[in-house]
């Protein structure tokens, strides 16, 4: 299987100058070590999907975007394809999951797309059904190289601007962002450990490395988590990224992922979604030593009362 490449990235990172933000690194003096963060909430859905979202769609051809476009999401990447699709006045529909948060849905909504829900297990499926009925172009989540591309320009961006890094920590679900970040990182900082992060409820990519194959966890199982961005698992595409170019997988609970969100919002004045907050969460709990890290905040579309739960747990 054909992996993606530093220099994919470096033509996305062209590609999306224009729609983008290059997000900085923060430092964090409230954090033990040197730990920095990469806002990817700021966003202009408030998640680092856009990178890979505009990247595809800048890839098709005018006869493809003429036609429209489709995916399926719990959010995120549904909220940046229909971002960059109005952006290009082209036609976007989402497949989501019956549940999806609302914020993310009306967001959506605010962005021109139209969204059909579904059952969570039915929703690639279903894409795939509307897509061929309708000639639309599908444009995944995660599981396309130019998708990864796209993503892979967050670990170009943290390589450029603090090439010295020791550890970058990034959440994964699909494992699109994992495998970008992990390529770049490499490329141009080999000494560093790019260490994934899942929740303990949904570390099917972790088990999946274990195993040496891919091990897909079920909704119902999954969808325990609080972090309902991370509820999918990789696919063969993004698995072979991770297997080949991550260096592991470490695992944080319910708890730690709350208050992290918690941690961020009070010492950081960042909003992060309980998925964007997972790696803050992992290097907070001591999963990974403290020294000179990274860790990716993805996002930052989270319900207002989850938001005020965890901001005032421990505050």
């Amino acid at each position: 299987m054909e992996l993606i490449t530093s220099a994919d990235i470096a033509a996305a990172q062209e590609r999306l100058a224009a729609i983008a933000v290059r997000t900085p690194l923060l430092p964090c003096p409230w954090a033990p070590g040197e730990l920095r963060v990469k806002p990817e909430n700021l966003q202009p859905v408030g998640a680092f999907k856009i990178r890979g979202a505009a990247n595809a769609l800048a890839r098709l051809d005018p006869e493809q975007r003429k036609a429209g476009v489709i995916t399926h999401s719990s959010g995120n990447h549904g909220q940046a394809l229909a971002f960059a699709a109005r952006s290009r006045g082209v036609r976007c529909v989402v497949v989501v999951p019956e549940g999806a948060p609302r914020v993310k849905v009306a967001a959506m909504h605010g962005f021109g797309a139209q969204t059909v829900a579904v059952e969570p297990a039915r929703r690639a499926a279903e894409a795939h059904r509307i897509a061929e009925e309708q000639g639309l172009t599908l444009v995944p989540p995660f599981d396309h190289p130019d998708v990864i591309a796209g993503q892979g320009t967050v670990g170009a961006e943290i390589a450029a601007d603090l090439p010295g890094v020791e550890t970058v920590l990034v959440p994964v679900g699909g494992g699109g962002l994992a495998a970008g970040v992990a390529t770049a990182v490499k490329a141009r900082c080999p000494g560093a450990a790019v260490i994934g992060v899942e929740p303990e409820l949904a570390a099917d990519a972790k088990e999946s490395l274990e195993r040496g194959r891919l091990t897909p966890w079920p909704p119902e199982r999954t969808g325990r988590t609080v972090a309902d961005g991370v509820r999918v698992g990789p696919s063969e595409l993004t698995f072979a990224h991770l297997r080949e170019r991550l260096d592991g997988i470490v695992t944080v609970t319910e708890e730690e992922i709350l208050a992290a969100v918690g941690t961020l919002a009070r010492s950081a004045r960042l909003v992060a979604e309980p998925s964007g907050a997972v790696a803050t969460a992992a290097y907070l709990s001591g999963r990974v030593p403290h020294g000179r890290a990274v860790a990716v905040i993805s996002g930052g579309n989270v319900m207002p009362e989850l938001l005020a739960r965890a901001v005032t747990a421990e505050g």
